[in-house]
């Protein structure tokens, strides 16, 4: 039997093409297979569609002519179809390029609110209005209308075309802000849509105008209230339901009907958040979400373990955190503690973010204890292997170790050991500012210290940076020299190496680090002398006493280090011999209104008063008994403490000096007396003053002072001789404590045994 072949093409609707200049044409080709006599045996149907790319179409082109060469040229398009093409190639010549997309902070996976939702046509841009009629229906119409929308929405190239559709988006915002409670599908998409516009800062207007901002505000606000109903809903179902039956059937029933709510709802809050995210890079925008309270919501979200929405959460909170109210705000909300768990975590993007805003917060003292308070510090030293994470991690640690109160903590972690290793294999490359800025800091704490000088570390250390003459890394040093104990002995090595480095042709910086680390020596039995002979010191150090000769910071440390030397005798008489002292003077008289140069000039005094040599010089050949006694009242409790104790020891061995001190402490006494009595009222009796008239010395004297016959008062000052080693240990103060290292937690001198 004869059969013979049918094909039969029917053209179908005609759009333009998403993202270049060309008209697609939708058409479905028949074959049927007929039998003898033309009877139909056997057919199948196939849709298809042609590309008519028209690359010439410009501003300038008759786009009439333009259509009848394209009808002409394509058969699958009927002459009746002429307007429409014409129509389409007019829309293609007037349709503006895709905006340019920016940066963003975050990139999360691809939104997809509508997953699930099934859609068996696709959108055309010339059919808005018809998806827009969808609006006014009921909600399942409402769903399938907005979800079209978004499909144009999703290419930027249509968003020009619908920013100019003041009903379509109209009516989107008055679906949205009248049903977005009745459907989380539908608020999803809506809200998705108004984000493809913030996606670019110059269609942030449109979703000003409509208050898109403000509806997710409320969005996130009432879904997070859901969320609090739905747990406690399922805490009760928990605690109720026994070990088998309907009650357990019920609760895991519940508790899948709460999964399938809750990652509906992490959608609608991940593109929400999102939105706002991109509205805030206008800070007056911000401000409004502020006082929304946004930093509360966003923390609220943390407690969630969906990541993508973690990383916009913590991304959008990283931004807020560079302003001073934000950052407060956080600190009210248990922050640093919902973060804590994030750390450590294996999204490699969340870990680096929640470390990049711990780093913002940690700025702040009070969450830097924080910090501390819920275990973040070892989590952090784990890092300190970490590649990716090393430096924020560092500079996290580093900020903690500024605080005092937590350097004796990083003891029972394993981050000195770390740190000690990377500064090892830094070999003679410049140490990374992060590194030896933490270590200058953990050896200020005497625990650490004693760490990190284990095994051969002082020495490796000290080799380093006296090859590379490293300033920090001696600073690092010059911290360790400052504790009494163990590592300070270990110093004594490297006395000859430091001193070698005290010279003129050296840089000033070098200089003060290794000067520093000297004076920090207050060893026993330490031959100074030798050392200042074999060096050759003493003449640098009486040149860098003369006001302006060098920075202060380094004057400074030269007189420390003269106070450090001058406990040795003969090291105390040979820089008597050499003119030191005048040279302290006129030091004096110049920083007279610095109280630390004044300390420790002081306190030079009060080290050369034990030694007979250098006492008879300053009594009988300066100045100096003469200053003291003007400082002798100076409002500084420091320096009136050492002023006192070496004043006293001068009073004891010269009669002359005695008088005019115990002198001028009854004149400061009486003239206290004088102003306490004219400051009360004319009508309090003067018995409430004193016993008698006879013993109005008892005001001024306590303890230790007597009477003697001929009625004069004296204070009794030392028992026996004296020494120095025991007015040293016993009624002395140590060296005072200097700028340098001071720790708020210490007292600034030693205590008075």
């Amino acid at each position: 039997h004869d059969v013979d072949d049918v094909l039969k093409m029917t053209a179908g609707s005609l759009d333009v093409h998403p993202t270049e200049k060309a008209l697609v044409v939708h058409y479905e080709v028949e074959a049927s297979i007929l039998g003898e006599g033309g009877g139909h045996m056997l057919g199948e149907r196939k849709e298809g569609q042609k590309i008519i790319r028209v690359k010439s179409l410009s501003p300038s082109t008759d786009v009439g002519a333009l259509a009848k060469k394209v009808v002409e040229e394509c058969k699958l398009i009927p002459p009746s179809r002429l307007p429409q093409v014409e129509q389409l190639l007019y829309y293609l010549q007037n349709r503006k390029s895709s905006p340019k997309k920016e940066k963003r902070t975050v990139k999360p996976r691809e939104l997809t609110p509508f997953e699930g939702l099934e859609l068996n046509e696709e959108a055309s841009i010339t059919r808005v209005d018809e998806y827009v009629e969808l609006l006014y229906e009921g909600i399942p119409e409402k769903i399938r209308g907005s979800a079209l929308i978004l499909q144009l929405a999703r290419n930027p190239d249509n968003l020009e075309e619908l920013l100019h559709n003041e009903a379509a988006l109209g009516a989107l915002a008055r679906v949205l802000r009248e049903d977005w409670k009745q459907s989380v599908e539908l608020a999803t998409i809506i809200i998705y849509i108004f984000f493809c516009f913030s996606s670019f800062s110059q269609f942030h207007g449109v979703v000003s105008h409509y208050k898109i901002g403000a509806l997710c505000m409320s969005v996130v606000e009432h879904e997070l209230k859901r969320h609090d109903v739905w747990c406690e809903e399922l805490r009760k179902k928990n605690k109720s339901a026994p070990e088998n039956g309907s009650l357990r059937r019920d609760q895991e029933k519940a508790l899948r009907k709460y999964q399938g709510l809750l990652a509906k709802q992490e959608q609608l809050l991940r593109v929400s958040l999102y939105l706002l995210l991109n509205l805030a890079e206008d800070t007056r925008t911000e401000l409004k979400m502020r006082n929304k309270n946004i930093v509360g919501l966003l923390v609220k979200v943390l407690d969630r373990d969906d990541e993508e929405l973690l990383v916009l959460v913590v991304s959008f909170l990283k931004k807020l955190s560079i302003f001073l109210e934000n950052k407060n705000d956080m600190a009210e909300v248990d922050t640093v503690e919902r973060l804590a768990r994030l750390v450590p975590c294996d999204h490699e993007d969340l870990l680096n973010l929640t470390l990049r805003l711990l780093l913002n917060l940690s700025f702040d003292s009070g969450l830097r204890a924080k910090m501390v308070e819920v275990g973040l510090l070892p989590k952090l030293t784990d890092l300190l292997g970490d590649e990716n994470n090393r430096q924020v991690a560092m500079r996290i640690l580093y900020h903690i170790s500024i605080d005092d109160r937590f350097k004796g903590m990083f003891v029972y972690t394993d981050c000195i050991p770390q740190l000690m290793q990377m500064l090892f294999e830094c070999g003679e490359e410049e140490i990374e500012a992060e590194l030896i800025s933490i270590c200058i800091n953990l050896a200020a704490n005497k625990r650490n210290a004693q760490l990190i000088c284990e095994g051969n570390g002082l020495k490796m250390l000290m080799k380093r940076a006296l090859k590379m003459k490293d300033c920090l890394l001696m600073k690092m040093i010059r911290n360790i020299s400052q504790h009494d104990g163990p590592t300070k002995a270990l110093f004594i090595d490297y006395v000859g190496d430091l001193a070698a480095e005290i010279r003129a042709e050296e840089e000033e910086e070098w200089v003060l680090e290794c000067l520093g680390t000297l004076a920090n020596l207050t060893i026993p039995d330490l031959d100074w002398e030798l050392v200042l002979k074999e060096y050759n010191l003493v003449p640098y150090l009486k040149d860098r006493l003369k006001p302006g000769s060098a920075e202060d910071d380094l004057i400074l440390e030269v007189v420390i280090m003269i106070g450090t030397v001058s406990m040795d005798d003969a090291c105390a008489a040979m820089l008597a011999k050499s003119g030191i002292i005048p040279a302290l003077i006129e030091l004096l008289n110049a920083q007279q209104e610095d109280d630390e140069f004044v300390c420790q000039i002081v306190y030079v005094f009060y080290q050369m008063v034990f030694h007979q040599a250098t006492r008879d010089v300053i009594i009988k050949d300066t100045q100096a008994p003469a200053y003291l006694i003007d400082l002798m009242h100076d409002k500084n409790a420091e320096i009136r403490k050492v002023c006192d104790n070496t004043l006293d020891i001068i009073a004891e061995y010269d009669e002359e000096w005695g008088g005019k001190i115990q002198s001028e402490k009854f004149r400061f006494h009486n003239n206290q007396w004088l102003e306490m009595v004219e400051s009360r009222q004319a009508d309090e009796s003067e018995t409430y003053l004193y016993d008698n008239d006879n013993d109005r010395t008892d005001l001024f004297y306590s303890a230790g002072t007597h009477k003697t016959l001929d009625g004069a008062c004296r204070k009794t000052l030392y028992c026996g001789s004296l020494s120095h080693s025991d007015v040293q240990t016993s009624s002395s103060p140590g060296r005072p404590a200097t700028a340098y290292g001071f720790r708020p937690d210490e007292q600034p001198f030693y205590q008075y045994s």
